[in-house]
């Protein structure tokens, strides 16, 4: 079973406005995971880890984010970003997306979990406690793509081109339900 919601890459650009700022190539009627490995071997490669974070779920989306993340960081990496994104992936609700809030509010920006604490904070309902303040729908995709492309940058050269391929296929297995139990 598939979780695409979208079953071309149009649609997700005309959802997702903002998508053409993560991604160049101009939309096409194929199906989205077809245009999304074309952009995996197009001029601009990075734009597929762009073109995954529109493309998902918002939970989805989060739980790629934090995995990506995750198998970039050297092991024993300890990120309460990623630990409060994880939380609201396994219990989305506003008691745990209010705390990805809070904790991606008080996280180093230059880590790239406190951008995925951020993507979970940012997946709906309002931006704020106190306020009636409406997440715009495009929120959660953006944070995710900084987290993503973040993380990758902060490889070595010689190991972004093998993490942007693992982070492409994950959002597919994703996408094509195959690794979505957590």
């Amino acid at each position: 079973m598939s979780r695409l919601r979208f079953s071309t890459a149009r649609e997700v650009f005309e959802t997702y406005p903002a998508a053409h700022q993560a991604v160049t190539m101009p939309p096409t009627t194929e199906p989205p995971l077809t245009f999304l490995a074309r952009l995996l071997k197009g001029p601009a490669p990075m734009e597929a880890a762009g073109f995954c974070a529109f493309l998902l779920p918002r939970r989805e989306t989060v739980w790629w984010a934090l995995q990506a993340v995750r198998a970039m960081q050297p092991p024993g990496t300890q990120d309460p970003g990623l630990a409060a994104a994880e939380a609201w992936v396994r219990e989305p609700g506003d008691r745990t997306r209010f705390e990805a809030l809070r904790q991606a509010q008080a996280g180093d920006r230059s880590r790239p979990g406190t951008f995925v604490a951020w993507a979970a904070g940012y997946s709906g309902g309002s931006m704020s406690e106190g306020h009636a303040i409406p997440t715009p729908p495009d929120l959660t995709a953006k944070m995710a793509r900084i987290a993503v492309l973040n993380a990758i940058n902060r490889l070595p050269a010689r190991d972004r081109e093998g993490a942007l391929r693992a982070c492409v296929e994950a959002c597919i297995r994703l996408a094509e339900d195959d690794a979505g139990k957590r």
